[in-house]
Protein backbone atom coordinates (compact mmCIF):
# COMPACT_ATOMS: atom_id res chain seq x y z
CA UNK A 1 0.00 0.00 0.00
CA UNK A 2 1.64 2.96 -1.58
CA UNK A 3 0.93 6.32 0.45
CA UNK A 4 2.08 9.95 -0.66
CA UNK A 5 2.00 12.54 1.92
CA UNK A 6 2.02 16.54 1.12
CA UNK A 7 2.57 18.23 4.58
CA UNK A 8 5.30 21.13 5.50
CA UNK A 9 5.26 20.71 9.36
CA UNK A 10 8.32 18.70 9.91
CA UNK A 11 7.06 16.46 13.03
CA UNK A 12 3.96 15.53 11.02
CA UNK A 13 5.89 14.35 8.32
CA UNK A 14 8.30 12.32 10.69
CA UNK A 15 5.44 11.26 12.64
CA UNK A 16 3.36 9.92 10.13
CA UNK A 17 6.01 9.17 8.29
CA UNK A 18 7.53 6.77 11.00
CA UNK A 19 3.86 5.36 12.27
CA UNK A 20 2.49 4.35 8.53
CA UNK A 21 5.69 2.38 7.54
CA UNK A 22 5.38 0.09 11.14
CA UNK A 23 1.73 -0.43 9.99
CA UNK A 24 3.25 -1.64 6.43
CA UNK A 25 2.78 1.58 4.35
CA UNK A 26 4.96 2.63 1.38
CA UNK A 27 5.58 6.51 2.33
CA UNK A 28 6.71 8.94 -0.06
CA UNK A 29 6.95 12.27 1.15
CA UNK A 30 6.51 15.84 -0.79
CA UNK A 31 6.55 19.27 1.56
CA UNK A 32 5.10 21.78 -0.86
CA UNK A 33 1.94 22.08 -3.27
CA UNK A 34 3.96 21.93 -6.49
CA UNK A 35 6.39 19.16 -5.94
CA UNK A 36 2.86 17.18 -4.22
CA UNK A 37 1.06 17.49 -7.55
CA UNK A 38 3.87 16.57 -9.63
CA UNK A 39 4.73 13.80 -7.31
CA UNK A 40 1.01 12.65 -7.94
CA UNK A 41 0.75 13.12 -11.21
CA UNK A 42 4.04 11.22 -11.92
CA UNK A 43 3.96 7.97 -9.59
CA UNK A 44 1.24 5.79 -8.75
CA UNK A 45 -0.69 5.77 -5.19
CA UNK A 46 -3.26 4.03 -3.48
CA UNK A 47 -3.93 7.45 -1.65
CA UNK A 48 -2.56 10.55 -1.06
CA UNK A 49 -2.61 12.61 2.36
CA UNK A 50 -2.77 16.32 1.70
CA UNK A 51 -2.29 19.34 3.78
CA UNK A 52 -4.56 22.25 3.43
CA UNK A 53 -1.53 24.65 4.07
CA UNK A 54 1.66 24.36 1.90
CA UNK A 55 3.63 26.87 0.25
CA UNK A 56 3.59 26.71 -3.55
CA UNK A 57 0.27 25.47 -3.98
CA UNK A 58 -2.26 25.02 -1.65
CA UNK A 59 -4.16 21.65 -1.00
CA UNK A 60 -7.23 23.00 -2.57
CA UNK A 61 -5.55 23.57 -5.31
CA UNK A 62 -3.69 20.50 -5.58
CA UNK A 63 -6.57 18.48 -5.01
CA UNK A 64 -8.46 20.41 -7.76
CA UNK A 65 -6.00 20.36 -10.24
CA UNK A 66 -5.59 16.49 -9.73
CA UNK A 67 -9.29 15.89 -10.18
CA UNK A 68 -9.59 18.25 -13.60
CA UNK A 69 -6.68 15.90 -14.72
CA UNK A 70 -8.39 12.77 -14.54
CA UNK A 71 -6.49 11.35 -11.66
CA UNK A 72 -9.24 9.93 -8.47
CA UNK A 73 -6.60 8.55 -6.36
CA UNK A 74 -8.62 8.71 -3.02
CA UNK A 75 -7.81 11.96 -1.18
CA UNK A 76 -7.40 12.41 2.23
CA UNK A 77 -6.70 16.32 3.29
CA UNK A 78 -5.56 18.04 6.67
CA UNK A 79 -7.54 21.06 7.93
CA UNK A 80 -5.43 23.12 10.15
CA UNK A 81 -8.99 24.48 12.19
CA UNK A 82 -12.13 22.68 12.81
CA UNK A 83 -14.52 24.99 10.26
CA UNK A 84 -17.13 23.66 8.31
CA UNK A 85 -15.88 25.61 5.21
CA UNK A 86 -12.13 24.29 5.37
CA UNK A 87 -14.25 21.21 5.11
CA UNK A 88 -16.92 21.77 2.92
CA UNK A 89 -14.68 23.43 0.82
CA UNK A 90 -12.10 19.71 0.72
CA UNK A 91 -14.51 18.12 -0.32
CA UNK A 92 -16.05 20.40 -3.29
CA UNK A 93 -12.67 20.56 -4.35
CA UNK A 94 -12.70 16.87 -4.95
CA UNK A 95 -11.31 15.58 -1.88
CA UNK A 96 -13.11 12.15 -0.40
CA UNK A 97 -12.46 12.67 3.35
CA UNK A 98 -10.68 14.79 5.83
CA UNK A 99 -9.46 14.92 9.29
CA UNK A 100 -8.46 18.11 11.51
CA UNK A 101 -5.43 18.63 12.81
CA UNK A 102 -4.48 17.81 15.97
CA UNK A 103 -5.59 13.96 14.44
CA UNK A 104 -5.24 10.49 15.97
CA UNK A 105 -2.59 8.67 14.22
CA UNK A 106 -4.94 5.51 15.01
CA UNK A 107 -8.13 7.83 13.19
CA UNK A 108 -5.72 8.65 10.46
CA UNK A 109 -4.70 4.73 9.77
CA UNK A 110 -8.24 3.82 9.75
CA UNK A 111 -9.48 6.40 7.44
CA UNK A 112 -6.74 5.25 5.05
CA UNK A 113 -7.42 1.67 5.29
CA UNK A 114 -11.07 2.26 4.84
CA UNK A 115 -10.82 4.81 1.65
CA UNK A 116 -8.24 2.34 -0.03
CA UNK A 117 -11.03 -1.18 0.53
CA UNK A 118 -13.29 1.18 -0.97
CA UNK A 119 -11.62 2.55 -3.98
CA UNK A 120 -10.53 -1.49 -4.23
CA UNK A 121 -13.91 -3.27 -3.24
CA UNK A 122 -15.16 -5.59 -6.26
CA UNK A 123 -19.28 -6.07 -6.25
CA UNK A 124 -20.00 -7.76 -9.36
CA UNK A 125 -23.49 -5.63 -10.07
CA UNK A 126 -24.24 -2.88 -12.21
CA UNK A 127 -27.18 -0.91 -10.73
CA UNK A 128 -29.48 1.42 -12.88
CA UNK A 129 -32.36 3.23 -11.75
CA UNK A 130 -33.67 5.62 -14.75
CA UNK A 131 -30.76 6.73 -17.14
CA UNK A 132 -28.38 6.14 -13.75
CA UNK A 133 -25.65 3.42 -14.14
CA UNK A 134 -23.00 2.89 -11.20
CA UNK A 135 -20.80 0.00 -11.73
CA UNK A 136 -18.85 -1.39 -8.45
CA UNK A 137 -16.02 -2.78 -10.47
CA UNK A 138 -15.21 -0.54 -12.09
CA UNK A 139 -16.19 2.60 -9.42
CA UNK A 140 -17.43 4.34 -12.72
CA UNK A 141 -20.60 6.21 -13.16
CA UNK A 142 -22.51 7.20 -16.45
CA UNK A 143 -25.84 8.97 -16.93
CA UNK A 144 -27.57 7.94 -20.51
CA UNK A 145 -24.05 6.13 -21.42
CA UNK A 146 -21.92 9.28 -20.53
CA UNK A 147 -19.71 8.88 -17.78
CA UNK A 148 -19.36 11.20 -14.69
CA UNK A 149 -16.41 11.70 -13.00
CA UNK A 150 -17.09 11.28 -9.12
CA UNK A 151 -14.45 10.97 -6.01
CA UNK A 152 -14.20 7.81 -4.28
CA UNK A 153 -16.74 8.90 -1.27
CA UNK A 154 -19.38 10.29 -4.03
CA UNK A 155 -19.39 6.86 -5.61
CA UNK A 156 -19.57 5.35 -1.96
CA UNK A 157 -22.73 7.53 -0.92
CA UNK A 158 -24.36 7.01 -4.68
CA UNK A 159 -23.90 3.27 -4.63
CA UNK A 160 -25.46 3.06 -1.02
CA UNK A 161 -28.51 4.96 -2.30
CA UNK A 162 -28.61 3.22 -5.61
CA UNK A 163 -28.75 0.16 -3.75
CA UNK A 164 -32.03 1.50 -1.60
CA UNK A 165 -33.43 3.51 -3.99
CA UNK A 166 -37.31 4.73 -3.11
CA UNK A 167 -36.04 4.14 0.73
CA UNK A 168 -36.41 7.00 3.15
CA UNK A 169 -32.57 6.59 4.13
CA UNK A 170 -31.38 9.34 7.31
CA UNK A 171 -28.20 11.05 7.76
CA UNK A 172 -27.22 8.29 10.51
CA UNK A 173 -27.73 5.14 8.12
CA UNK A 174 -25.91 6.78 5.43
CA UNK A 175 -22.61 7.13 7.71
CA UNK A 176 -23.10 4.12 9.15
CA UNK A 177 -23.59 2.28 5.36
CA UNK A 178 -20.77 4.77 3.87
CA UNK A 179 -18.58 5.26 6.75
CA UNK A 180 -18.84 2.27 8.69
CA UNK A 181 -16.80 2.49 12.44
CA UNK A 182 -15.00 5.33 10.63
CA UNK A 183 -16.91 8.22 11.25
CA UNK A 184 -16.27 10.62 14.19
CA UNK A 185 -17.35 14.19 12.77
CA UNK A 186 -20.11 16.49 11.95
CA UNK A 187 -23.26 14.37 10.31
CA UNK A 188 -24.18 17.27 8.43
CA UNK A 189 -21.54 16.15 6.30
CA UNK A 190 -24.05 13.92 4.98
CA UNK A 191 -25.46 17.03 3.34
CA UNK A 192 -22.34 18.14 1.85
CA UNK A 193 -22.39 14.61 -0.57
CA UNK A 194 -25.88 14.76 -0.94
CA UNK A 195 -25.54 18.40 -2.46
CA UNK A 196 -22.86 17.39 -4.57
CA UNK A 197 -24.52 14.26 -5.77
CA UNK A 198 -27.53 16.56 -6.91
CA UNK A 199 -25.91 19.58 -8.57
CA UNK A 200 -23.74 16.62 -10.52
CA UNK A 201 -26.73 14.47 -11.61
CA UNK A 202 -28.84 18.04 -12.34
CA UNK A 203 -26.23 18.99 -14.26
CA UNK A 204 -26.07 15.92 -16.84
CA UNK A 205 -29.37 15.09 -17.06
CA UNK A 206 -30.19 12.05 -14.42
CA UNK A 207 -33.44 11.23 -14.12
CA UNK A 208 -32.62 9.78 -10.97
CA UNK A 209 -33.68 12.73 -8.02
CA UNK A 210 -32.65 13.03 -4.44
CA UNK A 211 -35.94 13.86 -2.54
CA UNK A 212 -35.06 15.36 1.19
CA UNK A 213 -37.71 13.89 3.49
CA UNK A 214 -38.37 16.59 6.29
CA UNK A 215 -37.61 14.69 9.38
CA UNK A 216 -36.68 11.77 7.50
CA UNK A 217 -33.52 12.09 5.36
CA UNK A 218 -33.15 11.13 1.91
CA UNK A 219 -34.51 8.90 -0.80
CA UNK A 220 -33.41 8.40 -4.38
CA UNK A 221 -35.85 8.04 -7.19
CA UNK A 222 -36.24 8.07 -10.32
CA UNK A 223 -38.91 10.71 -11.56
Amino acid sequence: MKVLLVDDDERIVASVSRGLAAEGFTVEVETDGVGGLWRATEGSFDAIVLDIMLPGLNGFLVCRKLRAAGNWTPILMLTAKDGDLDEAEALDTGADDYLVKPFSFTVLVARLHALMRRSGSRDPAPISLGNLTVDPRSRRTWIDGREIATTSREFEVLHYLMHRSGQALSKHQIIEGVWHDNFDGDPNIVEVYIARLRRKLADHGATAKITTLRGAGYRLENA
